[in-house]
């Protein structure tokens, strides 16, 4: 009995590092099924964010509701207390607070679509990867860059652009767009590709 204890105590210990390891340490590019099945707990407090992952992207918008150009009438994504100023992802049930404008929103107008390719890397909920580095204008992770698109720029100030996971998303209604989501916040921009 004492010699079974031991083993098991043994294990658990050794197996913590393996654990840390693969959910949070590391860069570049991680397949998660934990993430993506909902492993891990929503922030309990906010019901968005805290590593949390949506199983998928946004649906299509089927009726365009294009939002006003002027700067002045900047929305807002504070759908319920607590939740974030910024577009966001429900994680009871993977709402995308937000995507509802449609295909007609001038914000994320592109004249040359996909003008640096199609982002070849893997994308959706079984595929975290680790920011390493640059700035909103431009970041990078596994050797593939990427620009925020500048209407959602105030959308990611708390992003911590050397240490965040995120997962890429296909962006169904703006053309040349993908949704780059973060795990920590729970929030979502529009991001370019740049190439690699």
């Amino acid at each position: 009995m004492k010699y079974l204890f031991t083993l098991s105590a043994a294990i658990l210990l050794f197996s913590f590092p393996v654990y840390a390891q693969e959910h949070h340490g590391g860069s570049g590019h991680r397949a998660s099924a934990g993430h993506a099945s909902g492993g891990h707990a929503a922030n309990p407090e906010h019901g968005v964010g805290g590593g949390r992952i949506p199983a998928h992207g946004p649906a299509p918008v089927r009726t365009s509701r294009p939002a006003a150009p002027a700067e002045s009438q900047r929305r807002t994504y504070n759908d319920q207390q607590g939740h974030p100023e910024a577009p966001h992802v429900h994680a009871e049930n993977d709402k995308w607070v937000g995507h509802d404008t449609g295909r007609d929103d001038p914000h994320y107008h592109m004249d040359h679509p996909w003008e640096h390719g199609h982002f070849t890397g893997p994308i959706g909920a079984g595929h975290v990867w680790r920011l390493g580095g640059g700035s909103r204008e431009r970041f990078g992770f596994g050797g593939f860059f990427f620009s925020v698109a500048p209407y959602d720029y105030g959308y990611c100030d708390g992003w911590l652009w050397d240490s965040d996971d995120i997962v890429i998303y296909d962006d169904p209604d703006h053309v040349g767009w993908y949704l780059a989501y973060n795990v920590r916040l729970g929030t979502y921009i529009h991001v370019e590709y740049l190439g690699s």
